[in-house]
């Protein structure tokens, strides 16, 4: 949800007027999907960076709007909490060296963005969960200034009418509670988005649900929370019960989550906007005054604003989306599942491994998810989020793998494929494949790594688990500059 929002209340007229209008739009997208002209010619990627800060300390730096306006860059952008920052990169081909443009870029966007942010004595951290956040730092009165976060906060408690539980069980157990969605604010992503056509787009997103699970197990960056050690990638759990608007009595009866891997294959674009539609109350029923209908029928393109808007409070981990750029419509699906950092070169190879696989499975012969499960490729995802690369998943003629012999021996060769298709530059593709390849061969990813830091900092240097992580996240933040792969990170 990245647009501004004016009002802080909204009545039942508004309820009503924005059900009538969401289902209006869904009418003329249904009619523009069988007969308009989407750009998809030349498929475009993006990415999306949510980043922490903290302090010299290494604890959260709340001062986010700050910091914002130093950089004075439109690239980047508040987030949910004070502590966190996002950056959005323009749309690119990844055809040639178009992975080495992106770290060219990213790198400096970043680097440019840290020295503003040493201004106000913080850093950016590029992690799944900052490691140092406590209960006292996850409170309402730390969310983002920004009307549109109180507003999506308000709605989400109000419909959730009690406290927000987290029980999360992983190595170590967290029980406890929150009067606010500011838990949320700890999940920082890396978001993925590729341009498809219509006509192919359910292929690509039931090949990105189908790789979830592999997807988190090489990048979970996440094993950390309020000082426990929880699962690999423990932003999937903590976001999942931290904006869940369904009291007991309603998951009982089987209500959807906002937060949804979802249940079934898709046929069409159109089951996930009709599934919004049908199964989620709006949260933010804010009516704009175009009418897609008239727009449409003058050769106009309709801005959809009310979909769109709906479509963005259901937290799909591969969500639909359906934008316009120079006055030309297209559709991307937005991959949602992996964490930030450790750096820029791991969170590139973390997109040459799905912008590849996702094409080798979405224009294979035989569809993987004809012979896959969605219950299984579900399963796969949580296992990985708990175990990471110590995950086993169910695969087609596989049966139960070890996900670091499935990736080596099955889906590394698949994604090589894929980006050959989208004309990636052999150099480029074996350079980020190649970390892949390493994580899976060393059994370190970001998670692997931080939990080895904290068990040597408690075991050979005698520190509490505060201390640990502490000493754990500065170290990060040092190789993290380095931009060296996460898996030859020293540990000491």
């Amino acid at each position: 949800m990245g647009r501004d929002v004016e009002q802080g209340a909204f009545s039942r007229e508004d309820r009503v007027r924005y059900r009538q209008k969401v289902r209006r739009c869904l009418d003329v997208f249904a009619l523009m999907l069988d007969d308009f002209g989407f750009d998809a010619d030349r498929p475009m990627t993006g990415l999306e960076i949510e980043l922490n800060l903290v302090d010299s300390a290494a604890e959260p730096a709340m001062r986010n709007e700050k910091i914002l306006a130093d950089i004075a860059d439109p690239l980047f952008q508040t987030e949910l909490g004070q502590f966190n920052l996002e950056l959005n990169t323009p749309p690119r081909l990844i055809e040639g060296t178009g992975f080495g443009d992106y770290e060219r870029d990213l790198r400096n966007s970043l680097a440019r963005a840290d020295e503003r942010a040493s201004r106000s004595d913080a850093k950016l951290v590029l992690v799944g969960i900052l490691p140092t956040l406590t209960e006292r730092h996850l409170i309402a009165d730390n969310l983002s200034t920004d009307e549109r976060y109180r507003a999506l906060n308000d709605q989400i408690v109000g419909a959730r009418g009690e406290d927000f539980e987290l029980d999360i069980r992983g190595v170590e157990r967290l029980q406890t509670h929150n009067d606010s969605i500011a838990p949320e604010a700890a999940c920082t992503s890396l978001q993925f988005h590729l341009q498809v056509a219509p006509d192919s787009f359910a292929d690509y997103w039931n090949a990105s649900q189908a790789i979830a699970g592999p997807q988190v197990a090489v990048g979970a960056n996440s094993p950390f929370l309020y000082g426990r050690q929880l699962w690999a990638e423990t932003r999937i759990a903590l976001f999942q019960q931290a904006t869940d608007t369904r009291p007991d009595e309603l998951k009982a009866q089987g209500v959807r989550p906002r937060v949804w891997f979802g249940e079934r294959w898709i046929t069409s674009i159109f089951d996930l906007f009709e599934e919004n539609v049908r199964y989620f109350p709006p949260l933010l029923p804010i009516v704009e005054d175009e009418d897609p209908v008239e727009v449409l029928h003058a050769g106009g393109v309709p801005e959809l604003a009310e979909l769109r808007l709906h479509n963005g409070t259901v937290y799909r981990w591969n969500r639909p989306v359906y934008d316009i750029m120079d006055g030309r419509p297209h559709l991307r699906v937005e991959n949602r599942v992996l964490p930030a950092g450790p750096t820029v070169v791991d969170m590139l190879a973390n997109g040459a491994f799905y912008f590849g696989l996702a094409r080798a499975l979405a224009e294979a012969d035989r569809p993987i998810w004809s012979q896959l499960t969605f219950s299984s490729a579900e399963e796969n995802f949580q296992a990985a989020a708990r175990r990471g690369l110590d995950a086993v998943m169910y695969w087609p003629r596989l049966g139960e793998v070890p996900v670091t012999k499935l990736v080596l021996d099955v889906l590394l060769p698949k994604a090589a494929q894929g980006l050959d298709g989208f004309g990636v530059a052999p150099a480029e593709r074996d350079r980020l494949l190649g970390v892949i390849e390493q994580r899976c061969r060393t059994g370190r990813n970001g998670a692997a790594w931080q939990t080895e830091m904290v068990w040597a900092a408690e075991r050979r240097r005698g520190l509490d688990r505060c201390a640990a992580l502490h000493h754990m996240l500065q170290r990060y933040a040092q190789l993290q500059g380095s931009n060296e792969p996460v898996h030859t990170w020293p540990v000491d």
